[in-house]
């Protein structure tokens, strides 16, 4: 892998990890487009690693007095005594489902749901899905009206982002809208929901990563990392800014017109479903290299 290669998919990753459009499927596509090998779903989490790291930042203050108040809680014996702690809580009961499911269906994962077929569905059904809720939602709750049910609803929409294409910020925005949380705070529990699930897919692959005889270099993880950490951060405070005054139908359009370009180009010969390249050690084997993050987009 380049220099050129790891600063672009850093971009790539950082810009589409917390837009609802599936950072996931644009790591498969543009690498696809460019005839660059696909860089797999464990270099993905690896370098998701960055927007993790600019969630971690961009949240700080969130992120202290949640931990703070989830303590606290537990000192004084009542742990859903304040909103802080019971969202603390809801972060920890949310992160649940997508890994239990991510443990059970790893192997479909790593392999057949990275088809471009499935990633371009993905795209255009969960469009569908966003546009239904965006017209039905109320738009009026905000994060301190959250219950446990809430937090459990946001975290099985989640476990849905474990299917390439559907995209970890678009399943949990979704799940926000539909109980009627305002669009900022839909995205803003997201952004808190990921930080858990993320960070332990990425720390998970980077171990399979760094074992595997074929690999990155780790100047490319470096630069891929940094990069997707710099354009994570804009993309969080753009989001934000973005979804207090306008609605989501900007992201399902371009969900409907990318799904659709992605099936024409597979019908036309131009695109590969499947990246075709199999990665093998000295024994010829092949190479297990655990995947995806998912647990993203």
């Amino acid at each position: 892998m380049s220099l050129l290669q790891a600063i672009i998919l850093g971009l790539v990753q950082g810009l589409t990890e917390f837009l609802p459009i599936s950072s996931t499927a644009h790591l498969r596509i543009v690498p696809e487009l460019l005839g660059w090998p696909d860089p797999g779903a464990a270099y993905s989490a690896v370098i998701q690693l960055g927007t993790v790291a600019a969630v971690l930042i961009y949240f700080r203050k969130d992120l202290v007095t949640l931990t703070r108040a989830f303590f606290q809680g537990l000192v004084r014996r009542e742990p859903f005594g304040t909103t802080e702690s019971r969202l603390a809580w809801f972060v920890l009961i949310g992160t649940l489902p997508i890994g239990i499911c991510g443990l059970a269906f790893k192997k479909t994962i790593e392999t057949s749901l990275r088809s471009l077929y499935v990633i371009s569905a993905s795209l255009i059904v969960l469009a569908v899905i966003l546009f239904v809720v965006e017209r039905l939602a109320s738009h009026k709750r905000t994060l301190d009206d959250m219950r446990w049910r809430d937090g459990l609803i946001v975290g099985l929409w989640q476990a849905l982002a474990l299917i390439p294409g559907s995209s970890r910020s678009g399943t949990t925005i979704t799940g926000g809208l539909s109980l009627g949380l305002r669009r900022e705070d839909a995205a803003r529990y997201s952004f808190l929901l990921s930080i858990p699930a993320t960070t332990l897919a990425g720390i998970f692959e980077l171990k399979h990563l760094l074992e595997a005889t074929e690999r990155p270099s780790a100047v490319a993880l470096w630069v891929g990392t940094l990069v997707a950490f710099g354009s994570g951060m804009a993309a969080i405070a753009w989001l934000l800014s973005y979804l207090r005054k306008r609605s989501t139908f900007i992201f399902i359009v371009y969900r409907v017109v990318l799904g659709v370009v992605l099936l024409a180009l597979l019908q036309g010969g131009v695109l590969r479903p499947q990246s075709g390249l199999e990665n093998t050690d000295t024994t010829n084997k092949p190479l297990k290299l655990p995947v995806e993050k998912q647990l993203t987009e």
